[in-house]
């Protein structure tokens, strides 16, 4: 197994986690927001839940479909972050379908740059991941 499928495996518990942590009361503030910043609902666990199956299913089959996916996933939910940074409202939840562009007054940008945090990260590390550190995984399979 190479270093990309057994990162692929810590995004998978990463995301089943995110999924379980919806479900712990003490992480909700009293207006049902998590870490008092944004709430998922059912389409987001769906969405983390289908996000985690699809990396463990791609870090068991291969190298290669592990590499795929963090090329193709990192790319989306990087988009998605940077989506809400500038509009406060992102992609894969809807938001800018529904919402639209939000202006400042309505979602402040401390609570813009924190509710998209982890997108911007997980999408940032996963681009990291299958555009840069693969190249370099492969290399040094190839040369081995």
């Amino acid at each position: 197994m190479t270093l990309i499928q057994k990162l692929g495996i810590a995004y998978a518990v990463m995301f089943f986690a995110v999924v379980g942590l919806n479900y712990l009361p003490f992480i909700h503030d009293e207006n049902g927001m998590m870490f008092g910043l944004f709430s998922l609902q059912w389409y987001d666990d769906l969405l983390h839940g289908f996000s985690g199956l699809w990396v463990l299913i791609a870090a068991i089959v291969s190298h290669r479909a592990a590499v795929l996916f963090f090329k193709i996933f990192g790319s989306i939910y990087l988009f998605d972050g940077i989506l809400g940074l500038v509009t406060g409202s992102g992609c894969l939840d809807g938001g800018i379908f529904i919402d639209g562009f939000r202006s400042f007054s309505d979602v402040e940008f401390p609570t813009r740059f924190f509710a998209n945090l982890p997108h911007l990260l997980i999408g940032g590390i996963a681009v990291y991941i299958g555009f840069v550190l693969a190249s370099r995984v492969s290399q040094k399979l190839a040369a081995a």
